[in-house]
């Protein structure tokens, strides 16, 4: 029987989320699997896999075909590098011991490039936000110096026309109080 390694699609529309299966190479995508080996969704950022690295292992070594997307997920959680020093192992290049420091190296130093890049993007988003506010600050005081010019006007024309009708009476007041005088 020829197996493949292949994606199982599941979830809703435009929202996919797929199991890795082993299955027949006649299977239809969502059909009969032998074996469920992980799942992997891409909804997310950086895409989440989780993966039972050692039936993955089993299946590569006994001639499972995967698919190419689920070669590249494969490559990327280091199936394929396990397969190539289990490999140096048989043909007696280095032992057991070795090979899994090779492996537990590389998982490392990858694991360090992916807490870099969450970093300088969570850095970014940061930065991103306190330039937003910093443009929202901005704009605030902007309308809040407009404000207070229309209010200081608004005060002015408001003082100018009390100041206009304390003339006008203090102008009718006098003709009047100056005949009070004249009559007195």
């Amino acid at each position: 029987m020829a197996t493949k390694i292949r994606l199982q699609r599941g979830g809703r529309k435009s929202y996919a989320f797929y199991r890795i299966v082993i299955a027949d190479a006649r299977a239809p995508r969502d059909g009969r699997f032998t074996e469920k080996i992980g799942t992997y969704n891409p909804n997310t950022n950086p895409a989440t896999v989780d993966l039972n690295f050692e039936r993955a292992l089993y299946w590569v070594e006994t001639g499972a075909q995967p698919t190419d997307t689920v070669r590249n997920i494969l490559s990327r959680e280091g199936v394929y590098l396990m397969k190539h020093l289990k490999g140096g192992v048989k043909k007696g290049a280095f032992d057991e011991a070795t090979a899994q420091k090779k492996f537990d190296a590389w998982k490392a130093d990858k694991q360090n490039g992916l807490a870099k890049i969450a970093e300088a993007e969570a850095k970014a988003k940061k930065d991103a936000a306190a330039k937003e506010l910093a443009q929202e600050k901005k704009l605030n005081e902007e309308i809040a110096k407009k404000v207070a010019e229309k209010k200081a006007a608004e005060a002015a024309a408001k003082a100018e026309a009390e100041a206009a009708a304390a003339a006008e009476a203090a102008a009718q007041e006098a003709p009047a109080a100056q005949e009070e005088g004249a009559a007195e």
